[in-house]
């Protein structure tokens, strides 16, 4: 992979700086003057319609953004990503997400390992869980069934787990709920566990290396409350957290101390960057609350979208061109809103109109309205 090249040494960059110096942003004007304007600035990628006529975008604009993505070779560190090249320089590490999603009849080896292989054998385990605790066969201590999933855990471990649960909760299984746990403020766990059942609660405790600060002191707090609210029911506590903790990390040994049994721990890799671990065993509670054959299905949504941006030239890409039209047009100079330009930098995507499932195959990861 060759090294960086820095954008502003471009001709496409000087391109760029003449017509943002002599642009007069008028979208209402745009739209008058071209009446297929939302049919030539918009693409369709699997079930998605993305819209991207108004950002401020113009031909000339376009065709300079495009230009820009190839003067600083995005198709070859696209394609070195997906390779598994360290492009993670910081670290020294691949940048895999995409593995995650790769169906299991595909390889891929990096550094000496399958990497699908590894994912498809943890995937397994993810779904093998949520089929007991979705059916009853997992039960509490008491030989109860489970009612509510408490996921613990702060950035990439809770954000994006939060957002998919919302989006998707017509899906979640009858009589079954999930609650977030992020904030180190003690009143952020007090809050969501006072009303649970603990004989009918389960926690995940998601921490790749288990010491992180905010999520491991959240989940001595709720741990705290488990065994406290047990005692008071006069129920007896031993192997108890066994029952009712699982843990979404590598550190066996630190998920044992905790009390947590390390065949209940779902692991992921040095190569998932925590914004992008949604579709990870971070997703586990997702798994539980939908089910593994719609977790599935938002798998095959992201690798649509995958396969779209490793195969299509930057000028018919869409994450490509979405990404240049924000970032040429959302930058620090950006005008202000106007009568004659209300929103300066926008992109609304349709989701599927005839679909079983509304997120597939590619709706979940960017569905709805956004102002970049």
């Amino acid at each position: 992979m060759l090294n960086p090249v820095d954008p502003t040494t471009t001709p496409a960059w000087k391109r760029l700086t003449e017509l943002h110096d002599t642009m007069t942003p008028d979208l209402r004007a745009w739209f008058a003057d071209d009446p297929q304007r939302a049919e030539r600035f918009s693409y369709e990628l699997g079930d998605l319609y993305v819209d991207l006529s108004k950002n401020l975008l113009t031909d000339d604009v376009r065709a300079a953004l495009v230009e820009l993505a190839e003067q600083v070779d995005v198709p070859g560190r696209r394609d070195a990503m997906y390779a598994g090249e360290h492009i993670n320089i910081t670290e020294d590490r691949a940048v895999l997400h995409t593995a995650l999603r790769r169906p299991a009849t595909d390889s891929l080896t990096v550094d000496g390992q399958d990497v699908v292989a590894d994912v498809h054998e943890v995937l397994e385990k993810i779904y093998a869980f949520a089929h007991r605790v979705r059916s009853g066969e997992w039960t509490g201590i008491t030989g109860k069934p489970i009612k509510t999933v408490v996921n613990i855990g702060i950035g990439g471990s809770d954000l994006g787990p939060v957002m998919v649960y919302e989006a998707l909760k017509p899906y979640v299984q009858k009589g079954l709920q999930c609650r977030f746990i992020s904030n180190i403020d003690p009143t952020d766990c007090a809050e969501k566990v006072a009303d649970l059942d603990p004989e009918t609660t389960l926690f995940i405790i998601a921490s790749k290396t288990f010491t992180t600060l905010e999520t491991l002191t959240n989940a001595r707090m709720a741990r705290d409350w488990f065994l406290n609210a047990l005692q008071a029911k006069g129920i007896e506590t031993d192997g108890a957290i066994a029952k009712h903790f699982v843990a979404v990390s590598t550190a066996l040994d630190k998920v044992a101390e905790f009390g947590i049994d390390p065949a209940n721990a779902f692991g992921f890799w040095n190569w998932v960057g925590g914004r992008y671990s949604v579709d990870s065993a971070v997703g586990t509670v997702l798994a539980v609350a939908i089910g593994p054959e719609n977790f599935a299905d938002f798998l095959t949504g992201f690798h649509t979208v995958d396969e779209h941006f490793a195969t299509k030239a930057p000028a018919k890409n869409v994450p490509c061109s979405w990404a240049c039209s924000t970032s040429g047009t959302s930058t620090s100079s950006r005008p202000a809103p106007t009568p004659s330009c209300p929103t300066p930098s926008t992109c609304t995507v349709s989701p599927p109109t005839s679909s079983s499932s509304p997120w597939s195959p590619t709706a979940s990861p960017c569905a709805g309205t956004a102002a970049p």
